[in-house]
């Protein structure tokens, strides 16, 4: 059973609720002319949170789409103690039975101190990941998590934001960090609408809760309306409103080159895949202990040149937040495009394979 759900904003990762570093930095934003923002992948500012592991168990598992590919489970302590707080848009890091680290947005209520729920659709075709927490994790498993920490947090109006409102773009599993947001604004009465994109309605999670919204939430399936431009998925959305939007790289794209057209509008968003390499150049890279070379072609990433000949090296996000990837640099010059190492970290030959690269010529590795 759920905790009774209070009539203000959740406390942050340590029990504040005073304005944090992120809503600062949104005041700022606000007294700019334009104030278009686009926050991907971005680190919780607040520290010391990123390696904090906690064993939990699986406590409940669901079926939450009618194609029977999107699974969430609910993630308790074993003695039912509460657990750390988080803010909408946090996610978790879950350490697999394999050893795969993999991320996955936190989709239930903060107000339930008790528990965690993430939801995960299977992708045969992808890194393993999502078959395992299918597979493997049945009611009872013993599961580590790290965090919660966030790459995606939610400015309240009113409380950090300058917009008046809010619109909410989800497409697919998309729709997880969007959840949590759209409860709260919900709960402190803030004028909200949201768009919720899919193939068809088979493959839509959580529509059972989302209709008890009403009409604030229009759902848009591609077998049934073709595939969304701006104006579908934008409707009404003018000055002085804050768009959230999370879901594939096609649909982010029309949402960011829309919104950019549209003064005083704040946009945030969140990608549940790689983002696309832009200005690439092909490169080599030299495994240090073996003297191996490989090639990486200007359209790939590093990590993909390593894993096609190391295929048990680490790696998570793949977006360049996680540091599960990290390696140091022996020699080279590296393209740092990383959103979380910093500049002494740079310095000191520290690189996100998943996102950083070269620019032509050969990186020697520390692998």
């Amino acid at each position: 059973m759920r905790s009774p759900v209070p009539d203000q904003l959740p406390a942050d990762l340590f029990g504040r609720r005073e304005r944090d570093r992120t809503v600062r930095v949104l005041d700022a934003v606000a007294s700019a002319r334009l104030r278009w923002t686009a926050l991907i992948n971005r680190r919780d500012p607040r520290p010391k949170t990123d390696d904090r592991r906690l064993a939990l168990v699986v406590t409940e598992r669901r079926i939450e789409a009618h194609d029977q590919d999107v699974v969430s489970l609910r993630l308790a302590a074993p003695d039912g103690r509460a657990l750390p707080p988080w803010r909408p848009g946090a996610h978790l890091d879950l350490e697999l039975p394999s050893g795969r680290l993999r991320q996955y947005s936190l989709c239930g209520d903060p107000a339930d101190v008790r528990a965690y729920r993430v939801a995960v659709r299977r992708i045969p075709e992808g890194g393993g990941g999502s078959v395992e927490v299918h597979d493997c994790l049945p009611v009872g498993s013993a599961i580590v998590v790290r965090g919660p920490r966030n790459a995606f947090p939610f400015a309240v109006p009113g409380h950090g934001s300058p917009a008046a409102r809010l619109h909410f773009v989800a497409g697919g599993i998309g729709v997880t960090p969007i959840l949590p947001m759209v409860r709260l604004a919900h709960r402190l009465g803030i004028e909200w609408s949201m768009v919720y994109t899919g193939r068809s309605r088979d493959t839509l999670p959580f529509l059972d809760e989302l209709s008890g919204f009403g009409d604030r939430v229009v759902v848009r399936t591609d077998d049934e309306h073709g595939l969304p431009d701006a104006g579908a998925l934008l409707p009404g959305v003018g000055p002085d409103t804050a768009v959230y939007c999370c879901g594939p790289v096609p649909m982010i794209t029309v949402v960011a080159d829309a919104v950019r057209e549209i003064p005083q509008v704040e946009l945030h968003f969140e990608r549940f895949s790689p983002p696309p390499i832009v200005n690439g150049k092909p490169f080599e890279i030299e495994f240090a202990s073996t003297g191996e070379v490989v090639e990486v072609a200007a359209d790939r990433t590093a990590l993909d040149a390593i894993l096609a000949s190391r295929p048990d090296r680490p790696y998570s996000c793949r977006q360049g937040f996680c540091r599960t990837c990290k390696v140091r640099v022996l020699a080279g010059e590296p393209d740092h495009r990383d959103s979380v190492l910093t500049d002494a970290e740079h310095e000191a030959g520290a690189m996100l394979v998943c996102v950083s690269r070269a620019d032509g010529g050969r990186l020697v590795l520390d692998l």
